[in-house]
């Protein structure tokens, strides 16, 4: 038993897995952003751009059963929602990202080499 305790121990701890975990959590909250930005302004304002249209309610009763085809439907359409905004965050932060790595790369100065450094010596000498 104590064995298996050490392996579990073991590998919960690797970091593959503390990075999994975090990377979870923070996609849960990402998530969370995201799906209220699109509830609570994206379709709002779409559905005042289109007059409202809430396809929720469309349903179709056979006897007894009604076939609730409008949740469907409204369901692909908050998807397309969600994920049309979801890649435009990604594709602002992924392109401020790229910003941010490129500026470092830009303001590095490079040393000559020491042939370069000998050479420029020389010819200021000579110059004299």
């Amino acid at each position: 038993m104590k064995g298996f305790i050490s392996e579990f121990t073991a590998f919960a701890m690797k970091g593959n897995v503390i990075d999994l975990a975090v990377a979870v959590v923070i996609g849960t909250a990402f998530g969370k952003i995201v799906s209220s930005l699109v509830t609570n302004i994206i379709t709002p304002s779409i559905g005042f751009i289109i007059g409202g249209i809430n396809f929720s309610g469309w349903a179709y009763s056979v006897g007894k059963v009604e076939i609730t085809y409008g949740v469907f439907i409204q369901s692909i359409i908050d998807f397309t929602i969600v994920a049309l905004v979801l890649f435009l965050v990604l594709k602002g932060i992924t392109s401020f990202m790229k910003k941010e790595e490129a500026k470092p790369e830009a303001e590095k100065v490079v040393a000559p080499p020491e042939d370069v450094k000998l050479l420029r010596e020389i010819r200021d000498a000579l110059q004299k």
